[in-house]
C-alpha cells in the first residue's frame, strides 16, 4: 500500500481516505517536519515541526520521529 502522505516537486500530497484513524504519519519537505493525522471524526489535523534540533534529528533518523517528538515534549 502506497503512503498516504507523501512529497513531490509540487508540495505535499495527502490522502485522508488512506489513512489509519489516529496513527501519526509525518513528511520532510523543504527542510520542515509536518505531522498529519486523521481522528476518529474523520477531519485531517496538520502541524509542523517548529523546534530546529528536533527538525534535524528527525531529518537524520526520520525513522525515529515518535521517540524524538516524545523526547522534545518533556522540555
Amino acid at each position: 500500500m502506497e503512503d498516504p502522505v507523501s512529497t513531490c516537486a509540487d508540495g505535499i500530497k495527502i490522502k485522508p481516505e488512506d489513512m489509519i484513524i489516529d496513527k501519526l504519519y509525518h513528511c520532510i519537505f523543504e527542510n520542515k517536519v509536518f505531522l498529519f493525522y486523521r481522528d476518529v471524526d474523520g477531519l485531517l489535523h496538520c502541524y509542523e515541526v517548529e523546534n530546529p534540533e528536533a527538525v534535524r534529528e528527525i531529518s537524520k533518523n526520520p525513522l525515529g520521529i515518535e521517540t524524538i517528538l516524545k523526547e522534545y515534549s518533556r522540555e
